[in-house]
């Protein structure tokens, strides 16, 4: 077992794990959801109240961190947790997802990827030397790969020239940290197994990178159009070939019924924009589901979101008062849903550790799922009539 990761724990019924991921700004308990903080912020929130949710990790952006305010700016201030004011663990996507959502802005070859900066039209290149040196100024606790990430659909030979590119990538990634010593010890470097919806080239690329040897390894290419059924289908092509003594983590999603189905798929780390997107529109997760409330059933309901669950907003105030926010336009409304929201997926995960350890994590999040589910059902059908 390698020094920074622990695996504490496997299901026998699933392929859920518990593990411990050390980095230089503290230990991770995983499985773990990481809050979304692209350009060195959580949207609508403070440093200290994404602690005070239980927040262990946060995840910044390359290539967003890059255009503004710039790395070499955010090392001279002395890196990205000095300069937004997070003392813990830190992990920064390289800007590859970039590449498949900012299609019209960018020109892929083999040596990296060109953008046209989304802002002003300036010209920014991304290659491995550029996304380990603009980490490396960043301070990255967890620093990503650079990959390419096909769209859904694709050919087949289409996601073969973008799983070949990535092996490339990764490869010279890794040699450019260490023979630079860009990540020093407490600092990893994570690979990206892409593959769109083929399985043998998920399963070689998980297999091809695993022989080179990296601290972690991510899931990627996925939640990119398809639909769910074919996205856990994804997922579960692709992590019984990861090593199985390194952490894994699939990039940018999802849904809490789809964190727990991938949990038993095998996956340690996550990350989405959903909870504080939503909630600046006015929803809340509950265990029933999201519900917006915006609806007027909500106007004189003196219920907190979700009944004993510990964060500020639950503990102090009523569905009719943040309804009033959100109808009212108030930006209070997006800080303390955004803090529930995110405290709602933090302690899924955390009960996601106890039923693993306890060992009925099956029948626990089967459960789980069924509950929320029929609540969403529910939900549609009352909005329908």
């Amino acid at each position: 077992m390698p020094e920074h990761f622990q695996l504490i724990k496997t299901d026998t019924v699933t392929a859920a794990r518990r593990g411990r991921l050390k980095t230089l700004h503290g230990v991770i308990e995983t499985p773990i959801f990481m809050p979304v903080g692209t350009q060195g912020t959580v949207k609508a929130l403070t440093p200290a109240q994404i602690g005070e949710i239980g927040t262990q990790i946060l995840l910044g952006n390359t290539y967003h961190l890059n255009l503004r305010p710039g790395s070499e700016l955010v090392r001279d201030m002395g890196g990205l947790h000095k300069f937004m004011g997070w003392n813990g663990p830190i992990l920064t996507d390289s800007g590859g997802f970039q590449a498949f959502s900012l299609a019209k802005l960018r020109d892929i070859r083999d040596d990296g990827i060109a953008f046209a900066s989304h802002i002003d039209g300036k010209k920014l290149f991304l290659g491995p030397r550029e996304v380990m040196t603009i980490q490396s100024n960043l301070g990255s606790d967890i620093a990503m790969v650079i990959d390419e990430c096909p769209p859904w659909p694709c050919t087949f030979e289409e996601c073969r020239r973008a799983v070949d590119r990535s092996y490339r990538w990764a490869k010279e990634c890794k040699q450019i940290a260490t023979d630079n010593g860009f990540l020093p010890s407490g600092h990893h470097v994570f690979a990206i197994a892409q593959g769109s919806t083929f399985d043998e080239l998920r399963r070689e690329a998980a297999e091809t990178l695993a022989e080179l040897d990296f601290p972690g390894y991510a899931v990627g290419g996925v939640s990119v159009g398809e639909p769910e059924p074919e996205m856990l289908k994804q997922v579960g092509a692709t992590t019984p070939f990861m090593p199985a003594d390194k952490p894994r983590y699939t990039m940018g999603l999802g849904t809490p019924p789809q964190i727990l189905k991938m949990i038993a798929l095998g996956v340690d780390m996550f990350d989405c924009v959903h909870p504080t997107r939503v909630a600046r529109n006015g929803a809340a997760f509950t265990p029933d589901g999201l519900i917006n409330l915006r609806n007027e059933r909500f106007r004189d309901d003196p219920a907190p979101l979700v009944e004993g669950l510990d964060n500020y907003t639950c503990r102090n105030f009523s569905r009719a008062y943040l309804r009033h926010l959100v109808m009212s336009g108030e930006i209070l409304a997006s800080t303390l849903i955004s803090m529930h929201n995110l405290h709602f997926y933090l302690d899924l995960v955390a009960q996601a550790r106890a039923h693993i350890e306890a060992g009925d994590y099956a029948t626990w999040h089967r459960a789980w799922v069924e509950r929320y589910e029929a609540g969403e059902r529910a939900m549609l059908a009352k909005t329908a009539k």
